[in-house]
């Protein structure tokens, strides 16, 4: 890893009027490396990962990105079509649902390509073939790369928005609950897949889920998250072994229980 932060957070904070949904969150993340965030729900997990990708817009605070070409800019004081152009290729976001990151209507070739021609690409022989390349490498057989995700399973719908995030070779991908909703036969493979696409490229990446062995699996590092506040953080092997704050243990204990 280098010495620069790839994404420096500072003093985040969200508030929905008397309610905090973060307040005053600050972390550097570098490149390569994956940060858990952990919390049940209504923590403020969601809230301050929607505060860095631009979906919401906090109260205070700045989200510091090392670009490719201007370097360290904060991206809450970019203008609306930079931001865009940020989340189309050094950026990318996974949603939970996967619905809710997919055109339904559009073919999975379809689905994988349109990420390309938002930043450019227009040779539609080198489109098709970098979408049946991407649907390869994360499992999903290339005939059918003319089939609508409507047809897939909830797995192959997750793995194919995950294409379609990928494509463009982001530096920095935000997920939320990616494993969420999904069996847990469904779940181990996905969490094989993206473990393997984070490694081979080299991703920066900032996991939000309510499941530990998510993150045991997935993340470097680890923030816990209790109403809007970050209670405990560190390294993720340190904080679910030798946890020391009450809520953390209180985590970490009920899914020993299970």
């Amino acid at each position: 890893m280098t010495d620069t932060a790839l994404l420096s957070v500072r003093g985040v904070t969200k508030r929905y009027g008397a309610h905090i949904g973060c307040a005053d969150v600050s972390f550097d993340l570098y490149p390569g490396e994956v940060m858990g965030i952990v919390g049940e729900s209504g923590s403020g997990k969601s809230t301050l990962l929607n505060c860095m990708a631009g979906h919401l817009a906090p109260d205070a605070g700045q989200v510091v990105f090392d670009t490719a070409v201007d370097g360290p800019c904060d991206t809450l004081q970019m203008s609306e079509p930079e931001r865009r152009m940020l989340s189309r290729t050094d950026w990318a976001f996974v949603h939970q649902h996967a619905r809710d990151g997919l055109r339904m209507g559009v073919s999975a070739g379809g689905n994988v390509g349109e990420r390309l021609m938002a930043v450019g690409a227009r040779h539609y022989g080198d489109i098709r073939g970098s979408a049946i390349d991407w649907l390869g490498r994360v499992e999903i057989d290339e005939t059918r790369v003319d089939d609508r995700p409507t047809t897939f399973s909830g797995g192959m719908q997750q793995r194919l928005q995950i294409a379609r995030n990928l494509v463009t070779g982001p530096r920095l991908v935000f997920m939320d609950e990616p494993t969420g909703g999904l069996d847990v036969s469904v779940q181990a493979r996905l969490l094989d897949m993206i473990r393997s696409l984070v490694r081979d490229m080299g991703l920066s990446a900032i996991i939000v889920t309510h499941d530990l062995a998510v993150v045991r699996l997935l993340a470097d590092r680890l923030m816990v998250m209790k109403s809007g506040h970050v209670v405990e953080a560190g390294l993720t092997d340190q904080v679910l072994d030798d946890p020391q704050h009450a809520y953390t243990q209180l985590l970490v204990s009920s899914i020993l229980q299970v």
